[in-house]
């Protein structure tokens, strides 16, 4: 029988889940091995599909690129460390991106190897020598990820050639088939999710052994994710809007990429999706704040809690501080936070800087704004633990000695979310933590924001709220958590918006928002602010500029709200339309 490569199966110890012996932590060297010998052993089996999960973080991961980046160093929120014109990241924001200059392939081939790999495990699992309920669940489990592949490929690209169960003859074949339209694999993907639904269990009926498996409330969480996008500007009808420079079969390109007309009845239809996931009590928002925030802060610096739907558990490590920890504590300091991001954080009392009455002292920027701002961002003045595992400040001011402005940082700033201020890749000290790739706080999100296009702004109150309070906010003497009563949709909008920003910063989707949005065309062109700070004596002068360097102007065309199939895929399948504008 022919032999089947499967790379990804060998280096799946990545994804670990909370004790030794527990699911993701079995290793087997699949490598080589035929579907007869994979499929007639059980433990083999199971970790053929630990294989298929091991890939899961794939976007996320702060490391995707050169061991460098990933797509949060394209948006407005974000610089990246290089700028050089060949850098992936550089070739996103500068608008050098074509089909013939693709950095990023893997955002088409890592979904579509994987999708091949379950339906390989579909094809065989009938005949593996498991129990009947145990080939049910791994079904469930093996058909979510095929949905979850499928949902990175169409909020990239809009629709994609949906293979269903199809068993090519190699994991390599070519695939030469016609795209199908977004339409198509929306319903699609949500058909699946509500079967997978039925076939899994619970959060809590999992023995703790199987911790990091999907589950019902998963497929949920999901399928709210999808059904957003699908409602959002871009999707719902925004292409046949945009102006394009090249307009060749321009109508069936939109069909293939999004819903070629507008129809407001699919954001009810993405409320009622989020709805279900907060109905379903299985999850809640991770509320402490014996310190202000500390619930935001403490949620990812743990395995296991409330808030995580589907997530990629990690052994204990420093992975995260290794990744954005400034020069004096050893890390790569490779993303800087920007002051347009700075910009959106609220004071502590809710309000927005730029508002009348909200206490922003523009000479003491960052006092008392809110508490997820401090474990976001490292500032001037941030205490940050050092390599002695002590709290230290970490000084960003124009020529400050390691980590200051234009002796590294660029921008003023360092990132700290998700980091532990216990420790930093100058003491070594490992924390637990789980990458969150689908969580509680999303959902919510997804339900102001649906709801409130839906033409219910009330409902979408209450939401903001929970959020707030969990940051941290002061509730104040009406209990609106620093949000004006009465506005209306569109003002709104944006304040669910800015909330969404802050609340899911860095965790794979602002690139995304930005483009289903449709204001990539305001915030994704010019340059990105910084903030330069003069110290004279004890005083700091702080100065909002542009981040003018060389190599990191933002270039942002109408055909970028989606990625191009890039020209080798194309070629290789040319029953396959391009992307609009491209």
């Amino acid at each position: 029988m022919k032999k089947y490569i499967f790379i990804c199966l060998a280096t799946c110890a990545t994804l670990l889940a909370c004790k030794k012996n527990d699911f993701l932590d079995k290793t087997v060297d699949l490598t080589n091995l035929n579907e007869a010998e994979i499929f007639s052993d059980s433990t083999k089996t199971f970790q053929f599909l630990t294989g298929i999960y091991s890939d899961a973080k794939f976007s996320f991961n702060k490391r995707r690129w050169d061991n460098q980046g990933n797509l949060e160093m394209t948006t407005d929120d974000m610089e990246y460390r290089f700028y050089g014109g060949t850098q992936r990241i550089v070739i996103l924001y500068s608008g050098a991106v074509s089909p013939g200059n693709f950095p990023i392939k893997d955002q088409w081939t890592t979904p579509y190897t994987n999708i091949r790999r379950v339906n390989l495990f579909l094809k065989n699992l009938p005949n593996t020598p498991l129990s009947a309920p145990l080939k049910k669940r791994m079904e469930g489990e093996a058909r979510f990820l095929r949905t979850w592949y499928y949902e990175n490929l169409i909020k990239s690209f809009g629709g994609v050639p949906l293979l269903a169960d199809t068993v090519f003859s190699d994991i390599n074949t070519n695939i030469d088939v016609p795209r199908n339209s977004y339409e198509d694999c929306v319903n699609y993907l949500v058909s699946e999710l509500d079967a997978c639904e039925k076939l899994l269990p619970a959060p809590d009926q999992y023995e703790e052994r199987d911790y990091g498996r999907v589950t019902k409330g998963a497929c949920l969480a999901l399928k709210s994710r999808v059904l957003l996008y699908a409602a959002s500007p871009l999707f719902n009808g925004g292409m046949a809007t945009l102006q394009y420079r090249n307009q060749e079969n321009l109508q069936e390109r939109i069909k293939a990429a999004g819903y070629p007309t507008a129809d407001n009845t699919r954001w009810q239809r993405a409320a009622d999706a989020a709805k279900a996931v907060m109905n379903s009590g299985y999850y809640q928002l991770v509320l402490d704040n014996t310190k202000p925030g500390n619930g935001f802060y403490s949620m990812f610096l743990t395995r296991k809690n409330s808030e995580y739907i589907f997530f990629a558990n990690q052994p204990p490590n420093i992975d995260i501080e290794q990744y954005y920890n400034p020069p004096s504590r050893s890390g790569g300091y490779y993303g800087y936070p920007t002051q347009n991001f700075v910009n959106c954080f609220p004071m502590k009392n809710g309000k927005s800087i730029s508002d009348q009455g909200s206490g922003y002292n523009k000479d003491n920027p960052y006092v008392n704004r809110d508490p997820r701002f401090a474990y976001t961002i490292m500032y001037n003045g941030s205490k940050y633990s050092n390599k002695t595992a002590a709290l230290e400040d970490v000084w960003t001011y124009d020529g400050a000695p390691q980590d200051g402005y234009n002796v590294m940082t660029v921008t003023g700033y360092y990132c700290r979310k998700m980091c532990d201020e216990k420790t930093s890749n100058a003491n070594k000290v490992n924390t637990p933590r789980g990458l969150p790739l689908l969580r509680y706080g999303e959902i919510v999100l997804n339900y102001a924001e649906a709801i409130n296009e839906a033409g219910n702004p009330s409902e979408a109150y209450t939401a903001l709220k929970e959020i707030r309070e969990r940051a941290g906010i002061d509730a104040g003497t009406d209990g609106m958590y620093g949000l004006k009563s009465g506005m209306i949709k569109e003002e709104l909008r944006e304040v669910i918006r800015n909330e969404r920003r802050i609340e899911l910063s860095f965790e794979d989707h602002r690139f995304f928002d930005v483009r289903r949005w449709m204001i990539g065309m305001t915030v994704l062109n010019g340059f990105n602010k910084a903030m330069k700070i003069t110290k004279t004596g004890s005083t700091y002068k702080y100065n909002e500029i542009d981040v003018e360097a060389a190599g990191r102007l933002r270039n942002f065309r109408p055909e970028m709200y989606l990625l191009p199939i890039y020209r080798e895929e194309i070629t290789k399948s040319p029953k396959m339309v391009q992307n609009p504008g491209w």
